[in-house]
């Protein structure tokens, strides 16, 4: 068994009906390009009724048909935003908490212990965040119910040096189900590309066509920060 293989990040969406929302970390295969990719899967109408939205510091969610937006509490927030050289993403509103704690010098960690899974029983989402360094190197975590009561957290970090040609994936759930079951074990092994619109364009075919509704993939020169960026609209 190669504990260090880098699994094909398109076999794996694409043999997973519903792995909810997911969050990709990674460089470029020269070394020399972060890469950050984040993507909303929903089987709701509230959930599927959406879109991702670009913004000054990232981007955030909207309702596609303001008219038929429900509950916005778990739906609407700002998954990615920039904080100096660094990117945060996430899958919900724990964005803001992880920046406003970095802005004083603390560290995602001690920001995440404010936060838990979302109360949503009995799926008991967990919250999915990523913070990319300036260097390409980052982190990941998952915040997690410890029992199917929802009565307790997990809170796992998992931290990378950035590696040319390899990235990690992070997922809410290992698949389809009810309740849907909660992704387990450290953050999947993935090769990344080198082409944008290569990747964009895989990774988007790859997501579930009934459950996938949004997709933004940025990728950012370390040397001077500029970055490319795509987003993908299931609602047009």
């Amino acid at each position: 068994m190669d504990i260090y293989a880098k699994h094909d990040l398109c076999a794996l969406v694409s043999g997973n009906p519903y792995p909810g929302r997911g969050i990709v970390l990674g460089l470029t295969p020269d070394g020399g390009t972060s890469v950050a990719a984040y993507f909303i899967m929903g089987r709701s109408v509230n959930s599927r009724n959406r879109i991702f939205v670009e913004e000054p510091d990232g981007i955030r969610t909207e309702a596609f048909d303001p008219s038929k937006l429900e509950d916005p509490s778990l739906i609407i927030y700002h998954p990615v935003r920039e904080l100096g050289r660094g990117l945060i993403v996430t899958n919900g509103d724990q964005t803001d908490t992880i920046r406003d704690f970095l802005k004083q010098g603390l560290p995602m960690e001690q920001a995440l212990r404010t936060r838990e899974f979302e109360p949503d029983g009995p799926n008991w989402t967990p919250r999915i965040s990523g913070l990319l360094s300036p260097d390409g190197s980052y982190k990941l975590s998952i915040l997690k119910s410890a029992d199917a009561d929802g009565s307790a957290c997990v809170r796992q970090t998992f931290e990378y040096p950035g590696l040319p040609g390899v990235g990690h994936f992070l997922h809410t759930y290992v698949t389809d189900g009810n309740p849907i079951p909660t992704f387990q074990g450290e953050p999947e092994r993935v090769a990344i590309g080198s082409d944008i619109d290569t990747f964009t364009e895989a990774l988007w075919n790859a997501l579930n066509p009934d459950n996938k509704i949004s997709l933004f993939v940025r990728f950012t020169h370390l040397a001077d920060n500029t970055f490319t960026q795509r987003i993908c609209n299931k609602n047009p």
